[in-house]
């Protein structure tokens, strides 16, 4: 028979473990211990988290690609008992990331184009030149440096500049707004005021591609779809500001923490050095999107329907936190998923969703970890932290991706 939580008592209730829960600082790469504890015990079960609900947390990696393909559970964040991740519900409709089909099938096409392979592959000389200039200056500048600001977030934020038509002297402004919209500490204000900062400023720039287009992602939702209908402006505007957030952050953490698991593991390094083909490389790639898995705090759902999975009712307006980072995690479907391992088999990891809401910039972000962790590491095969670990400061559990603070590093 199918068990149900709200079967229990308050009492029981309130046993339930929070939700989220700090790593363990002596092993920041991995994700937190009473979470993984969890996980061990059952792939689905009750948390509770900020405002004292108790969605289920779904860790397991076969019930996470279950249900993060089932059209019965919802990303629409008005919807009664969706559990937010923080009190300023900053988040609410963001673009087609927090909305369901048909809409969100149809919104997300407008932005497909320039993610194709195609485009992203043309890509490939100007990310390996913007690169190997990144490095170039990083090898006649002091040191320590800071490899996030030299290297990490320079690499995607001049990318997804390129790619959508912003000016890149403006990537200071968007990504400290970017951090006050992901900072758990921030304020309700703190957090709109960086939103409509953003808002106005897609806005203004979508305005001025309707005179002045390029080659551009903007300037395709300004003049193919805005001008002949297909969206509003409002919504040209919250697409624009989701491809732009959504084009550096996690990218940027995933090349720093990338590469300090990898200088961590200098064996993995040598193998890395090592490879010759193209193919090994996209694997190793891989490897390091599933071991690092940035986007934590899961991807916040609701049931609309009673769902029964493997022998748990998911009641219809019941929460769900659907957790990649424990999935890539998942030792029933990995072996020893803990370890770092370049050369492992390619294990469809989770760290980019799946089903209908799969990241759509995924082709992008593996062309710049594939172009920029082996390049800076074949360059600089000496590179290292230039402080203790425990010097370190890693994002704290309540923001969406995991990462650095800095990273200072020396050769």
């Amino acid at each position: 028979m199918a068990s149900n939580a709200d079967d229990v008592s308050e009492a029981a209730r309130a046993e339930f473990p929070s939700f989220p829960s700090p790593r363990a600082r002596s092993c920041p790469f991995d994700p937190s211990p009473e979470l993984r504890m969890i996980q061990e015990r059952a792939p689905i079960a009750r948390v509770q988290i900020w405002d004292g609900s108790t969605p289920w947390l779904v860790s397991g990696y076969e019930e996470v690609r279950a249900l993060l393909r089932d059209p019965r559970l919802s990303a629409v964040p008005e919807h009664p008992n969706y559990p937010h991740s923080t009190p300023s519900k900053f988040m609410q409709r963001l673009g087609f990331l927090t909305m369901d089909a048909p809409e969100h099938t149809r919104q997300r096409r407008f932005v497909a184009k320039p993610f194709s392979a195609k485009r992203i592959q043309a890509m490939r000389p100007a990310i390996q030149e913007l690169v190997e200039d990144l490095i170039d200056r990083l090898l006649v500048g002091p040191k320590p440096a800071d490899l996030l600001e030299a290297f990490s977030l320079p690499v995607p934020c001049a990318v997804i500049c390129h790619l959508l038509g912003v000016p890149y002297e403006d990537h200071r402004f968007f990504s400290t707004s970017a951090r006050a919209l992901i900072n758990p500490r921030a304020t309700h204000e703190e957090a709109m005021a960086a939103r409509q900062g953003l808002v106005d400023y897609i806005d203004r720039l979508l305005t001025l591609k309707r005179t002045d287009p390029g080659e551009d992602m903007l300037s395709e939702l300004a003049n193919e779809h805005v001008a002949t209908g297909n969206l509003t402006q409002h919504e040209a505007t919250q697409t624009g500001m989701l491809m732009l957030l959504g084009g550096f952050d996690t990218t940027s953490n995933t090349i720093s923490l990338g590469v300090l698991a990898l200088t961590e593991n200098r064996d993995q390094v040598d193998a890395l050095l090592e490879m010759e083909t193209q193919v090994e490389i996209e694997g190793a790639v891989e490897e390091l999107l599933r071991y690092t898995a940035v986007p934590q705090g899961g991807r916040r759902r609701v049931a609309l329907e009673d769902i029964e999975i493997n022998g748990i009712l998911i009641r219809a307006g019941d929460g769900l936190i659907v957790a990649g980072d424990l999935a890539n995690r998942d030792a029933s479907v990995i072996e020893e998923p803990d370890r770092l391992d370049l050369r492992r088999p390619v294990h469809r990891h989770v760290t980019f969703g799946h089903g209908p809401h799969q990241c759509l910039g995924m082709p992008l972000a593996r062309l710049e970890l594939q172009v920029a962790i082996p390049t800076l590491l074949r360059r600089i095969p000496t590179l290292r932290r230039a402080v203790a670990m425990d010097q370190i400061t890693f994002r704290e559990p309540a923001m969406g991706v995991y990462g650095v603070n800095a990273l200072p590093v020396t050769w």
